[in-house]
């Protein structure tokens, strides 16, 4: 097992950036964060983890983060990551997830930092023809977050190639779920998560959960999704990790999923379930863009790492997002 070494977060004051940072605390790894908490909470980072307020393409900032930590591995995760609002504003996409992403790889390279996990994503698949996606599976966003997250993993794959630094990219599908001790879940006002919906509807703060689409090609007509917890997403960084740091000679790029889906129906069942309430659904058409189904093959992860989901059960997924949601109130008090 690789010895830990510093690690910096970025974007770790938010949703599945605050829970890798709990991991790699939870396994002994020293951790800082960087988030300009545009998306992110600063209480969302633990007292005792050194907090940098900033930018990642701040150049200056992040080679004094490097010298002051030691850090020797970045996992990034700072970015834009709603859908809809990349086809609307796409500049704001590049920027944010490309241009940035290619200002950290850069400052990565100047300080010798040899290890780099990336938050990447399903969209890089598009709308596939396969009933469970492999990473062979064609890369073909139908948006432009799609193509931000894959042009980053371009860039990586050939500096990877011409500096001594290695990388995975970690392709997410579904995120759900919040931290089983309720240290930390997903907090941004106006998420557009299903899970995170749905339970917000169950304690009052929707009237409805909005259903797009009933006639996709699937059993209930709704669309299906691999939904992960966040918890055993961020395992697989940690593990990822260790990956990096045995292997220097390879750079890695995997699924993150469990390779069942779910479908919007079957999630709100789950809610009515855990909750003993029934939700108020309401079906509207569908949206540009949507695949019927979209599901991984997680095989090259289980292959590659010791990873074993601990959580994989929707209904404890939506319990501790439920259990995260009322928390959330008591903190906005």
């Amino acid at each position: 097992m690789a010895q830990p070494v510093p690690v910096l977060v970025t974007g770790g004051a938010g949703y599945i950036g605050s829970h890798a940072v709990l991991a790699l605390l939870d396994a002994g790894w020293p951790v800082a964060v960087i988030d300009n908490l545009t998306t992110g909470f600063r209480f969302a980072v633990p007292d005792g983890v050194p907090f940098y307020e900033g930018d990642v393409a701040d150049a200056d900032l992040l080679a004094r983060i490097f010298a002051e930590q030691g850090t020797r591995a970045v996992m990034h995760f700072a970015g834009s990551i709603v859908v809809p609002e990349s086809v609307s504003d796409p500049l704001k996409y590049y920027l944010n997830n490309t241009v940035k992403s290619r200002a950290l790889i850069e400052a990565a390279v100047a300080a010798g930092v040899p290890h780099f996990i990336f938050s990447s994503t399903a969209a890089t698949y598009g709308i596939p023809s396969v009933p469970a996606v492999t990473e062979e599976t064609p890369t073909v966003p139908i948006n432009p977050y799609g193509w931000s997250k894959l042009m980053t993993e371009r860039m990586l794959a050939d500096t990877a190639f011409a500096h001594p630094l290695n990388y995975c990219a970690l392709r997410y599908f579904n995120v759900a779920g919040a931290d089983p001790q309720g240290r930390s879940g997903q907090s941004t006002a106006g998420a557009t998560h299903l899970i995170k919906i749905a339970v917000e509807a169950a304690l009052g703060k929707r009237d409805s959960v909005q259903v797009f689409g009933t006639d996709y090609a699937t059993p209930d007509g709704t669309g299906v999704r691999d939904y992960i917890h966040v918890s055993d997403l961020a395992s697989a960084h940690v593990l990822a990790l260790e990956a990096l740091i045995d292997r220097a000679d390879r750079s890695l790029t995997m699924n993150c999923g469990y390779g069942r889906g779910f479908s919007v129906f079957e999630v709100l069942d789950a809610v009515d379930r855990v909750t003993n309430l029934k939700l108020t659904r309401v079906v509207s058409p569908r949206r540009p863009g949507d695949a019927d189904s979209l599901v991984s093959d997680p095989a090259r992860l289980k292959a590659t790492l010791p990873w074993v989901p601990r959580h994989a059960d929707l209904d404890g997924i939506v319990a501790d997002a439920l259990q995260w949601e009322r928390k959330l109130a008591e903190l906005r008090g």
